[in-house]
């Protein structure tokens, strides 16, 4: 995979809940992260002493955070809708060069901020909320 632009990391929620997605308008910064919490299994009949884990244990999560301005009233309006309503409607994630992750995920956090001589911006966190689907390119 060779250098990737930023802009083509994308964020996109699901607007109907008919799989018609439509880009978080005005992002300027994405970030993606999976996790996957370990279970250890170590005894004193490890080989070497060396750890050892459950494979296929544990729980796996994925969290999204994203900041940009106000570009499009739909996409902000329907970001709201599902914080206040503690929804967990589908988003993608495109990936360059990687693929894309679709699944629900929770707003976890909308921050609103701006200053008298800028632009007003919003920042907002996702929690996955169920299996993730990916999609190779």
């Amino acid at each position: 995979m060779g250098a990737q632009s930023g802009k083509d990391l994308l964020i996109k929620i699901d607007m109907t809940g008919n799989g018609q997605f439509q880009t978080a308008a005005g992002l300027r910064a994405t970030r993606v992260s999976f996790n996957a919490e370990t279970i250890d299994v170590t005894s004193l009949e490890s080989q070497g002493g060396w750890r050892e884990l459950l494979s296929g244990a544990g729980v796996r999560s994925a969290a999204i955070s994203g900041a940009g301005v106000f570009k499009d009233q739909d996409t902000d309006e329907r970001a709201r809708e599902a914080f206040f309503a503690a929804e967990t409607p589908l988003f993608q994630v495109v990936i360059p060069d990687f693929g894309t992750v679709e699944g629900a995920f929770q707003i976890s956090s909308l921050e609103y901020a701006g200053s008298h001589d800028g632009e007003a911006t919003y920042e907002m966190s996702l929690a996955s909320a169920g299996p993730l689907l990916f999609s190779a390119f």
